[in-house]
């Protein structure tokens, strides 16, 4: 031990400096009410990977706050799997009084501090994801669209290091919402589309983008976290993109 001189009293580190101290708290947002559900939809029929379950069970949840799950949907197509999620909550008399709903994909591998550090990121936004890429060497950021455009556009986006990133669409793999949107929002929220109309061409979204593009329209915020990083986790394989 380094030698030293005991004093009887100290006011202890974060009490020498409130004003710190008030600010980080202030920007955790952990004095607000934090109740959030987890929830996960599987492919079914095989057992989830190891290296998930070993993220999932030590995702680090927010101290004395309500926090639910993982509610896991399993067999259903993935834009079925999240509304039927999201029904369950709305039609629940105790979760549906709940503030957020944290998706997290069953190949994707956050970081322990993931749902800590989205929280603070809420604070300006409806939807804040984490950073993954589509897998395989050429793959994208799961940044979609650039917001400062009239016109609502999902163009993969440039990654901006260390910052909370405006987008128009997020994928789900580990994602927050807010969940009011869900009651600002019709349901199906979640949908696969896969259409053409002779007049305006072909028409292709995934059930994340689909809903994301429905958030936009009702002027909702739209944002990627980019310091919590998540691997993408091609399971057959095990490499994490």
């Amino acid at each position: 031990m380094k030698p030293e001189i005991i004093l009887p009293y100290a006011p202890g580190q974060q009490n020498a400096d409130l004003a710190k101290a008030n600010q980080r708290l202030t920007e955790s947002g952990s004095y607000k009410d934090l109740s959030t559900v987890i929830v996960v939809p599987t492919r079914g029929g095989r057992s989830l990977c190891p290296r998930f379950v070993s993220s999932l069970m030590g995702l680090m949840r927010p101290m004395n706050q309500k926090c639910f799950g993982p509610v896991f949907m399993s067999g259903m197509e993935v834009g079925k799997a999240f509304n039927s999620a999201i029904e369950m909550i709305l039609s629940h008399p105790e979760l549906s009084k709940w503030k957020f709903v944290l998706t997290v994909e069953d190949d994707n591998i956050p970081p322990p501090d993931a749902l800590l550090k989205l929280y603070e990121s809420m604070k300006s936004h409806d939807v804040v994801g984490a950073l993954y890429w589509t897998k395989g060497e050429g793959g994208q950021p799961m940044i979609y669209g650039d917001p400062t455009l009239a016109q609502i556009n999902f163009v993969p986006q440039r990654v901006q290091s260390g910052t909370v990133q405006r987008c128009n669409g997020v994928g789900m793999g580990c994602t927050l919402f807010k969940m009011d949107l869900f009651r600002k929002i019709p349901a199906p929220w979640f949908e696969t589309i896969q259409d053409w109309d002779p007049n305006k061409g072909g028409r292709g979204y995934t059930q994340d983008l689909a809903f994301c593009e429905k958030v936009c329209k009702i002027g909702g915020k739209i944002a990627v976290d980019t310091s919590v990083k998540v691997g993408h986790l091609d399971i057959e394989n095990n490499h994490l993109w």
